[in-house]
């Protein structure tokens, strides 16, 4: 009889191309959120964008967002991320960033000084509303200190 060959480094392949899935998974299961003094630096996936307090021109609470064209980026269920264009803004570079964990709840609409815009959401309504408290204390207390100066 013969002996049966190993093949171990398919077995490695196949285990390591789990791990990767598993990851990839994880990283885009819900958006990543790190709360500094200054800024809160959102991470979803691939998707990363940095958000400074005092750059912060509106802030809002929308149920939908508008109709765009996503540049890149995916939606698939309840969620969205990437970076979207307006239809009305085609002609210009104006990106909007979409880190949505779920399409039927109200979503926080931040717009900078720069113009770009930013629109978020949590699975949980509750901790969604949360952070659109604390936007709105950040952007009233950049108010108090630019009116004092």
């Amino acid at each position: 009889m013969a002996a049966k060959k190993s093949h171990w480094f398919l077995n490695i392949l196949i285990v390591l191309t789990v791990l990767v899935c598993f990851c990839a998974f994880a990283a885009h299961y819900k958006n990543w959120l790190r709360i500094e003094q200054d800024k809160m630096t959102i991470l979803s996936g691939i998707y990363y964008h940095d958000l400074k307090f005092d750059e912060l021109d509106e802030v809002g609470l929308v149920d939908r967002i508008p109709p765009m064209m996503r540049l890149n980026g995916f939606s698939a269920f309840e969620k969205g991320k990437g970076v979207y264009q307006e239809f009305k803004d085609s002609l210009t570079d104006k990106k909007v960033y979409v880190f949505v964990d779920n399409f039927e709840q109200q979503k926080i609409y931040l717009k900078n000084k720069d113009e770009s815009q930013l629109y978020l959401n949590l699975k949980d309504s509750l901790e969604t509303l949360e952070l659109y408290q604390l936007f709105l204390e950040k952007k009233e207390l950049k108010g108090k200190t630019t009116s004092e100066k």
